[in-house]
């Protein structure tokens, strides 16, 4: 980015200060812009970061901080929102998920953690060790990635990057990634390609998870994300969903499945009773898992 400073005058006397900074490194002497004055780039992922730390941000307080325009702010929201970092609301932005608009993987990850925790223990007593399994790139199933290392040898098939990075170093895993598009927004490869990978595979079980669960059936707020799921299903002798009680009546756009097309779903144990009531009317097996439970 070009110095849009004043140019010092060649033919002034030069300062002590001035001759240590050329003496000196000139990174040294440099200074973080005005707020005004940073990139695009650097302004959008300083949004980015608030919008995600604290859950909400208006615009009027990223004026202020960022001190740009209004017009220049929802330039910056509607690059960001398309990007999937966060969603557009009226005077400012949000990072929480609505039925069109799937949260981002860093916001997620640190969403109903204890839950997950405890949704994943109890899976892991499924994943027996030698078996080819599928995970997917979904918040709910990444400490279950990384407890497998410790209960023996797996293929471990997945198109999250997280879960990736979590496991490329562990001797006794056998990753095997599927490419495709990389999402930023979702950390993985998504898309047409990342489900013609999936679909020439043939796993033990499938661990997946979604972001709505509604009338007897699951749904997500992309269409990318649907195709490779229903791929990974289909990859899979076996299929375990793994949803915490925080998914239950929430709305997205598209179906991803019925309930009853897994063979088990796994949530917590603070699930309403009324949801476990709809689970056993239509003959979905299910188990609840205890936060803070610890299995073997």
């Amino acid at each position: 980015m070009a110095d849009t400073g004043a140019t010092p005058d060649a033919s002034a006397p030069a300062t002590g200060a001035d001759r240590s900074a050329k003496d000196g490194d000139d990174k040294s002497v440099r200074t973080t812009p005005p707020e005004g004055k940073l990139s695009p780039k650097d302004r959008r992922k300083r949004i980015a970061d608030r919008v995600l730390a604290e859950g909400q941000v208006s615009i009027e307080d990223l004026v202020q901080e960022l001190g740009v325009s209004q017009m220049t702010v929802h330039r910056d929201l509607d690059s960001l929102e398309h990007q999937g970092w966060l969603r557009k609301v009226r005077g400012g932005a949000t990072a929480a998920p609505d039925a069109l608009f799937e949260s981002n993987a860093r916001w997620r990850g640190n969403e109903q953690v204890a839950a997950k925790e405890a949704i994943c223990a109890a899976a892991l007593a499924i994943a027996e060790p030698g078996q080819a399994v599928i995970i997917d790139d979904s918040s709910t199933a990444l400490p279950l990635a990384r407890s497998l290392a410790s209960r023996g040898a797996y293929t471990v098939i997945t198109n999250s990057l997280q879960v990736i990075n979590e496991l490329a170093e562990e001797p006794d895993i056998r990753v095997i990634a599927l490419g495709g598009e990389y999402h930023a927004a979702f950390n993985a490869f998504l898309g047409m390609s990342t489900a013609d990978i999936a679909r020439s595979f043939r796993a033990d079980v499938a661990f997946l998870s979604t972001s709505a669960v509604d009338n007897g059936h699951c749904y997500h707020q992309a269409q990318e994300n649907v195709l490779v799921k229903r791929a990974l299903m289909a990859a899979a002798r076996r299929r375990v969903l793994l949803v915490d009680h925080s998914k239950f009546g929430r709305q997205a756009l598209y179906e991803l499945a019925p309930l009853a097309d897994f063979d088990l779903v796994i949530s917590d144990d603070q699930l309403p009773q009324e949801e476990r009531d709809a689970l056993q009317s239509l003959g979905v097996r299910y188990e609840l898992a205890a936060e803070g439970a610890h299995r073997a």
